[in-house]
């Protein structure tokens, strides 16, 4: 295979250099290059236009003298200034400042966010969301969607999607392991078992 892309590719390569000379004085030879084919809304522009003014197409093709005395009137001139770093301020030590009189490090959150003070009607805090889960997870007889959402000022459907949807997390710690020489299949692989 590897072979066979190796032939294909030098084959294609001297096809591709066949004549390349030729056929680029040809292109080169042609008066004008052949233009693009034209969309038919640049069309009906055209047509548009030379309804309009009959010698637009001349008009575009002409060298305007005025045009061009006007443009060659038109210098741009640009001076940089001189970038200049200035030099970065000095503060004089203050020996009389008040220096921080609290060392206690920042608190973080409990849920990763400062949690808002006000909670708009029809919407639940993070903490309410949890607390009304644990509670229907607790007792769902007492905390029904409809109660929660009456305490909480939530419409019950959204409390009912709310507990549908999102449990909290449960801890489920494993029953104390029996010590590796008390297992009973370790016996049985030992060959001790049943004797």
């Amino acid at each position: 295979m590897g072979l066979f892309k190796k032939l294909f590719g030098v084959l294609s390569r001297k096809v591709n250099r066949f004549n390349v000379e030729n056929r680029a004085h040809k292109v080169l030879e042609r008066d004008k290059p052949v233009p693009a084919p034209k969309y038919e809304s640049n069309l009906k522009d055209l047509e548009f236009a030379k309804k309009a003014s009959p010698d637009f197409i001349e008009k575009q093709n002409i060298k305007d003298g005025g045009l061009d005395d006007r443009l060659k009137k038109v210098f741009v001139t640009s001076q940089e200034p001189g970038f200049q770093l200035e030099p970065p301020i000095q503060r004089q030590h203050e020996e009389d400042r008040p220096l921080p009189t609290s060392t206690k490090s920042i608190d973080f959150f409990e849920y990763g966010y400062l949690e808002p003070v006000k909670i708009t009607p029809g919407r639940c805090s993070l903490r309410q969301a949890t607390q009304f889960i644990l509670d229907h997870n607790e007792d769902p007889k007492l905390w029904t969607a409809e109660k929660i959402a009456e305490d909480y000022k939530m419409k019950a459907e959204h409390v009912e999607n709310i507990l549908k949807y999102f449990k909290t997390f449960a801890v489920h710690l494993p029953k104390k392991p029996k010590s590796l020489a008390q297992s009973s299949k370790v016996k049985q692989l030992l060959g001790k078992g049943d004797q």
